[in-house]
């Protein structure tokens, strides 16, 4: 039985992943500061700490060895040197949890090799404050640098599903109800999308071939928020008009300025199904037009 340990296990793809490690028969450890309640039972082990404090991290993990690390929280390189100083020697495989926010808009599908955090150099501040797309760069270069230490950085574009805290599908299903408009800079801008589930079987993946180096990970296909707009339709028989631009509360999280989009195949020539976005984004929708009893 493999034991693994989550960082950052109680929601969202995260939660999925606690749930598909249980039934694959792992020994599950999560780890959190304690603040928010989980629906595992005695099914799992539980340390608290406050992952921003080393020596509580420390103290938490002790002298305990895993097969595997995810860590699904970690935004700073000094939460990755930290991790990285903790685990070397005492873990199999540590996954990180990254993004596509790590590339630069391009004009073609991003590849791994389109970031490359083993030659970016690490560049801390006295705050310790980073935007997101730099704090991801300096995690996975801090980590990438350690040759004492297996690493994958799974790189996720957007994660939708209903349990999607923050609301990013459900503001344009919301504003297409109420027949609002919705501020879009480029309404036909391609993007990549992942569903939660699917992130969570991913890492799972990612755990069992022990995957090295980044890896992107992504549903097959692409959509503009034109056609998720057109797929809301279809669903709910509103439309929402959209605008180049609106009062910020209008504005779309989907609004970017050109196409965003990644190439998955590195892990489907490594064997990973991934799921076809233009099958499941309907799907979604729908749920959240039945929630809301359409």
């Amino acid at each position: 039985m493999k034991k693994v340990l989550v960082l950052g296990g109680t929601r969202f793809f995260g939660k999925r992943l606690v749930a598909n490690l249980m039934d694959s028969g792992a020994e599950v450890t999560i780890l959190t500061r304690g603040n928010s309640n989980d629906d595992f039972g005695g099914n799992v082990n539980r340390l608290v700490a406050d992952r921003k404090d080393p020596e509580s991290l420390k103290q938490a993990v002790g002298s305990c060895e895993y097969d595997v690390v995810y860590d699904n929280i970690c935004y700073t390189p000094e939460e990755a040197g930290d991790a990285a100083q903790l685990f070397a020697g005492r873990v199999g495989q540590y996954i990180l949890t990254s993004t596509l926010s790590v590339y630069d808009f391009a004009d073609h599908p991003l590849k791994e090799e389109d970031f490359d955090p083993y030659l970016y150099q690490v560049i801390t501040n006295n705050n310790g404050e980073y935007n997101y797309k730099e704090g991801k760069r300096q995690a996975e270069a801090v980590l990438f640098s350690r040759h004492d230490l297996n690493v994958t950085a799974v790189r996720f574009p957007i994660v939708l599903g209903t349990d999607d805290y923050t609301k990013r599908l459900l503001f344009h299903v919301e504003h297409a109800l109420k027949g609002e408009a919705i501020g879009l800079p480029a309404p036909d801008a391609l993007i990549s999308f992942i569903h939660a589930e699917e992130a969570a079987q991913f890492l799972k993946w990612a755990g069992e071939v022990k995957f090295d180096g980044p890896v992107n990970a992504c549903s097959n296909g692409s959509v503009s928020v034109r056609e998720i707009m057109d797929m809301i339709k279809l669903e709910t028989g509103k439309i929402a008009p959209l605008h180049p631009s609106a009062e910020i509360d209008h504005m779309s999280p989907f609004g970017i300025p050109g196409d965003w989009t990644m190439d998955n195949s590195r892990a489907a020539d490594a064997g990973f199904s991934f799921w076809n976005l233009k099958e499941w984004m309907p799907q979604l929708i729908a749920e959240y037009s039945k929630d809301m009893n359409l």
